[in-house]
């Protein structure tokens, strides 16, 4: 790979580790351009069918990659290094942003750099303009995405100690299986978030699962959801109707409230006064709330809407911090489904 260029040094990051085909250029920390591509056709099927995934990543990256550079005036050309999510997510999906990260590197003759999606996450509040302040280390960070929970010590932007995660389903996945419980369309959290502001969150309770230190559990609770929809609609066929923001309001009180406690306990642990989230359930307005009414002094950052769900702009940020360091990846890596934090 040829030597960087010592003036601007842009970044083109590619994010596909789901079902969103994502493209960003960025100019050191400042983003120029985020372009994603959702693929709506998962909706009609209640989740992601990662087949339709990878195919539609295949069909959808070079437009997006054109659209990015056109948005943000920059010419292929004038790329210094191209960055990638290596994982982890949907293998499929993974590959094609891969093989197309390493294509242009290769033909540019620019440093490959191999982001981890978690992590990225994370560092999207490192993003210029994001904060007027960012998070100073160490922090607590707080993951909480459709595939991932967990909380974690953050020393710096690359040293994230991984102290608490679910133990099954991710939070975003319980938000997505209770909606589909309740008819709702795919993805159903920023629904069920929508519908929660007409209700009483203490209509209904639902149980917490008891798990030791800081890990958690969410399959209880949507079993839990499930037996309560099911005996209430055998016995009024309209409850759900009748009912609807009360029951939204009441599953995403509990599901919300489930990883606080966890977060109280991981502050008093650590003895930390930040807390920073990412991932696409950190947009949740319950969540919001309570951080802001029950953390005391504790300082809570949150990313704006566009970075918090699966985007490139985070990809380019820990691209860009990985260029500094100059850690750089190979042709010969391969994606991971898993990775550890």
């Amino acid at each position: 790979m040829s030597a960087l260029k010592q003036n601007y040094k842009y970044i083109l990051a590619i994010e596909s580790s789901c079902d969103d085909t994502a493209v960003a250029v960025l100019r050191n920390t400042k983003v120029l351009s985020n372009v994603i591509h959702n693929q709506k056709i998962h909706s009609q099927y209640g989740g992601v069918v990662t087949e339709l995934a990878s195919r539609d990543h295949l069909i959808k990256i070079l437009p997006t990659i054109e659209g990015a550079l056109t948005d943000a005036k920059v010419k292929l050309n004038q790329i210094d290094a191209i960055a990638y999510t290596i994982g982890p997510g949907l293998i499929g999906s993974l590959l094609v942003g891969s093989a197309t990260a390493k294509s242009l590197a290769m033909v540019l003759n620019v440093p490959l750099i191999e982001v981890h999606h978690m992590q990225a996450h994370l560092l999207a509040h490192f993003i210029d303009g994001v904060h007027n302040f960012p998070p100073a280390f160490p922090f607590l960070g707080v993951t909480l995405s459709g595939g991932h929970t967990q909380i974690a010590v953050v020393n710096s932007y690359f040293d994230m100690e991984l102290i608490g995660t679910t133990i099954d389903d991710a939070i975003g996945e319980a938000f997505d299986k209770c909606g589909k419980i309740l008819g709702l369309s795919y993805p159903s959290g920023p629904q069920i978030d929508d519908l929660s502001s007409w209700g009483n969150s203490r209509a209904f309770v639902f149980p917490i699962p008891k798990v030791n230190g800081l890990d958690l559990s969410y399959s209880g609770i949507k079993t839990a959801f499930r037996y309560f929809i099911e005996k209430n609609t055998k016995e009024n066929k309209e409850f759900i109707t009748n009912s609807l923001n009360d029951i939204c309001a009441s599953i995403q009180g509990t599901l919300i409230e489930n990883i606080m406690r966890k977060i109280k306990v991981a502050l008093k642990q650590t003895e930390l006064d930040q807390v920073v989230f990412g991932g696409g359930v950190s947009a949740n307005s319950e969540l919001r709330r309570r951080c802001y009414a029950s953390l005391g002094k504790i300082k809570c950052f949150f990313a704006p809407i566009e970075f918090t769900t699966d985007n490139a702009a985070m990809i380019g940020i820990a691209g860009y911090y990985k260029l500094q360091k100059r850690d750089f990846g190979n042709l010969k890596t391969t994606p991971k489904v898993r990775m550890a934090l």
